[in-house]
């Protein structure tokens, strides 16, 4: 059942009163001391919090869609015009990149359908907007591979070997055991997933035997995705960017088709938000269309760049970029009823978090997911068996001061002595009313919360599962919330979890 308005709201009270327990198993990696502050909650994480659900409309901008062709009948049809102009003024401010983002088109497609040799645009000259049909026109079909050719079919043997680890850590994403965001070469904590999988499945015990069952499932190790004009619905207009160079690929990686880049083109990122600004969007999106495709595809933004280094900084409708060929996190389908699924007695769900690094998910005592967790404050713990609860779908966050209360001293007596009337608490630093961050796949809680009680319970604690903002830095940054996973893995994480699910901590 969905979070209703009959239940109090949990207040997150973010201290770092607990302390960390590891345990003896084996989890995927070791909870690491959160040093650094996510940008824009640098004060924030001091603060008391709430999680309340936002409203659907806040969760992305309106996207244009093209008007359907009339059909032809005796009676006269009259055609409603499309939403995007056909002709537009260049404005003080405008630059070629910025109107290509207005409309989801790239540099390129504005200069070739304008007839543009540069760049260079003045205030009051009038472009010509095509239609989505007339863009999609502009956009060339994919090239076709040659008969009998595969994408790896002229890798050096040092390349090979490095696709096909490529290959496993896809395929074991797909089987819902991750060691974080695909990055092109294993991660630290990917021999354990590896191990983890081995020894609960008879068909891959040992690497000979699983390489065979990687290269049946996932024969093409990458993908093509092509950006929609409906994505842009998820992705924030342009900000003001910050240009350094792409990454790299470390050493080990031999990159593909076989080399790395000979050089390091530059790439845009978007300035970090302050706080002001995070409670003052109408949705915290995606910062560019190479976040929005790196989430998409469960790997790291970097990594993204050092496959598509061709790719303009600023991708519009149209653009074609290579990916891990996993199962693609589809936000436009993330909210789709049930979330949860109903408990099967015959098929009883558990779950449990190892050494606060990993959310394990078993189904009649088998293991069917390893996902990695991380603490969003250091100190955050829990003990024994908690339940899981029921499912905020669209979280956002709520904050009602700046400080805790504290009490001030005692006043002293009239006659000098201390006063033996209690202290009255000193309400400091007060907002004048409830602030909310703005809702959205970047807010710090990410897409979903999933309430979470002590064994029998039902009242939701303070702390709960759910996304994060930053799938990159979730080991690193400290931020708001409870117990955090990718928004691709509590998205699979919840449609496992029935309400009433027992959640051991190890």
């Amino acid at each position: 059942m969905l979070f209703g308005a009959a239940r109090s709201l949990p207040i997150l009270v973010l201290s770092t009163a607990f302390s960390i327990s590891v345990s003896a198993q084996t989890p995927l990696g070791k909870a690491t001391p959160l040093k650094r502050v996510e940008p824009g909650l640098e004060e924030a994480v001091k603060w008391e919090w709430k999680v309340v659900p936002s409203d659907e409309k806040d969760w992305g901008f309106p996207t244009p869609t093209p008007t359907p062709t009339p059909t032809p009948t005796a009676v006269q049809v009259i055609s409603q015009p499309e939403i995007r102009p056909t002709i537009y003024e260049v404005k003080h401010g405008d630059a070629l990149v910025l109107i290509g983002k207005k409309f989801g088109m790239t540099v390129s497609q504005i200069q070739t359908f304008n007839g543009l040799k540069g760049d260079k645009i003045r205030v009051g000259q009038t472009l010509k907007i095509p239609t989505l049909a007339e863009l999609n026109a502009m956009v060339p079909p994919p090239a076709k591979p040659k008969a009998g050719r595969t994408p790896d079919s002229k890798l050096s043997p040092e390349a090979a070997s490095d696709l096909d680890k490529l290959r496993l850590e896809i395929f074991l994403d797909r089987e819902q055991f991750s060691a974080g965001p695909i990055v092109g070469y294993p991660p630290p904590d990917f021999a354990r997933v590896v191990l983890v999988y081995q020894s609960t499945h008879d068909d891959a015990k040992d690497d000979a035997t699983l390489q065979t069952k990687a290269q049946a499932a996932v024969p093409n190790v990458f993908a093509h995705y092509k950006l929609r004009a409906e994505d842009f619905r998820f992705i924030a207009p342009p900000r003001p960017v910050t240009i350094a160079p792409k990454p790299s690929p470390p050493a080990s990686f031999h990159g593909h088709p076989g080399k790395s880049p000979a050089r390091s083109p530059v790439v845009a990122t978007a300035l970090p938000l302050t706080y002001q600004q995070l409670t003052e969007q109408s949705t915290l999106a995606y910062r560019s269309p190479w976040e929005f495709v790196a989430e998409r595809f469960h790997c790291q933004e970097a990594y993204l760049h050092i496959l598509n280094n061709k790719l303009p900084t600023t991708p519009g409708i149209g653009a074609d970029f290579q990916v891990p060929n996993v199962v693609p996190f589809e936000i436009e389908k993330a909210f789709d009823e049930p979330l949860q699924p109903q408990a099967d007695p015959k098929n009883p769900v558990t779950a449990a978090v190892i050494g606060l690094s990993q959310l394990n998910i078993y189904q009649s005592g088998a293991l069917i997911a390893v996902l990695p967790l991380s603490p969003a404050r250091p100190g955050l713990h829990g003990r024994n068996v908690w339940t899981i609860l029921d499912v905020i779908p669209r979280p956002r966050l709520a904050t009602f001061q700046k400080e805790r209360v504290e009490r001030t001293q005692k006043p002293a007596s009239p006659n000098g002595g201390t006063s033996q009337e209690p202290a009255a608490p000193a309400a400091t630093n007060l907002l004048p009313s409830e602030q909310y961050l703005a809702a959205g796949p970047r807010n710090p809680v990410g897409i979903l919360w999933i309430n979470l009680a002590k064994s029998k319970s039902t009242d939701p604690l303070p702390y709960g599962l759910h996304g994060t903002s930053i799938p990159d830095k979730m080991n690193f940054e400290q931020s708001l919330g409870g117990f955090r996973l990718t928004n691709w893995d509590i998205a699979r994480a919840v449609r496992h979890l029935p309400a009433g699910t027992s959640l051991e901590w190890k």
